[in-house]
């Protein structure tokens, strides 16, 4: 009797030591390599099924199966622009699955508009792909983009200034839209071609976006579809925005940082805000403001976000809400009304 509870303790222990060592799929990713072709990407220890459909979330079973047993950790496939294929990898043997999409969505004449989807969050889980957009302006995007983006959202919160909004309104339409006034006179100083100064204002925005926040978690929390929320650049005043949403579903803070950074590569600021003229200049110190940064031959590419020191301009806003308030959750609590029920809520929603 003895021996077989000893034996049965000793295979219990031997597989969760076995489990815990198993390698698993990971580092997945899609990237467009040409305007019609996609690449997947991932490392497993074992031979990966592909399979792929224009749903995210959805079982092997209801998806096309594009890929048996790879071995390589890469597939290539066509998709167009107008496409928006959802993969899932799963290792046969363990029926692990693991769910990718492209982090940019390809717009002609859109900015930084990226999912973000798939980043680990508490309990093993991931964030779910297709739910939760971040993007700069839409003043400029073509017909089919905006096509694609009602495909995509049924709900936008626009983060940007009063003068913003009105020197370079969205030409997204058919979705709900939200945004609350306020000057620009607040953030000013948040020039991309003088990024030493934008440390600072980072500390306004929590308390400047908590109406903003405010909007965003009750359409999130009413799961009606899909949601993009946008300042111009999509890298400072969205960059909190998703620094809160991040944390609010349980994703390290190393992860946020890393996601913040992305905007550098993804701005096209050529497609941020329209040309301004002279009359227009005279007319608004915001659209001057602008013009200046136009005439500027380094605004029309991404800086860092970090300062001299190589520190994250968002770990200003992390300073401020830490010191102000004591952790995010408490923020969230206090400005957003985002308590434990809700956070329990999102993570239902938001995480596989």
């Amino acid at each position: 009797m003895k021996k077989t509870a000893g034996l049965a303790v000793f295979c219990v222990l031997l597989t969760t030591a076995l489990a815990a060592s198993a390698e698993v799929i990971s580092a997945p990713q899609v990237l467009r390599t040409s305007p019609d072709t996609v690449l997947v990407t991932w490392a497993s220890p074992s031979p990966v099924d592909v399979y792929v459909s224009d749903k995210p979330d959805v079982a092997p079973a209801q998806a096309n199966r594009v890929s048996v047993a790879d071995q390589d950790g890469r597939h290539e496939m066509k998709a167009d622009l107008a496409s928006r294929p959802y993969f899932t990898l799963r290792d046969p043997q363990s029926g692990e699955t693991l769910h990718v999409a492209e982090r940019l969505v390809p717009l002609e004449q859109g900015s930084n508009f990226r999912d973000v989807g798939g980043y680990p969050a508490q309990g093993g889980k991931h964030v779910r792909w297709g739910l939760i957009y971040r993007s700069g302006g839409s003043p400029m995007l073509t017909d089919a983009d905006v096509r694609r983006v009602q495909g995509l959202v049924s709900d936008m919160v626009d983060l940007r200034s009063s003068e913003e909004r009105s020197l370079a309104p969205t030409r997204v339409d058919g979705v709900a839209y939200a945004a609350v006034g306020y000057s620009m006179s607040k953030v000013t100083n948040l020039s991309p071609t003088t990024p030493t100064t934008m440390g600072s204002p980072y500390r306004n925005f929590p308390t400047m976006l908590a109406p903003h926040l405010k909007i965003v978690f009750a359409k999130l929390l009413a799961n009606q579809g899909g949601l993009v929320y946008n300042c111009s650049a999509g890298q400072d005043r969205t960059g909190f925005a998703t620094a809160m949403i991040l944390s609010a579903l349980g994703v390290s803070r190393d992860v946020i940082l890393s996601d913040y950074h992305l905007s550098t590569t993804y701005r096209r600021p050529e497609f941020e805000m329209p040309r301004f003229d002279a009359a227009a200049q005279a007319a608004s110190p915001v659209a001057a403001l602008f013009a200046g940064y136009q005439k500027d031959p380094e605004a029309s590419k991404p800086r860092p976000l970090f300062d001299a020191n190589h520190r994250a301009f968002l770990e200003e806003a992390f300073d401020e809400v830490d010191s102000k308030w004591g952790s995010v959750d408490k923020y969230l609590a206090k400005e957003a009304g985002i308590g434990p029920v809700e956070l329990a809520r999102l993570r239902a929603t938001y995480l596989e």
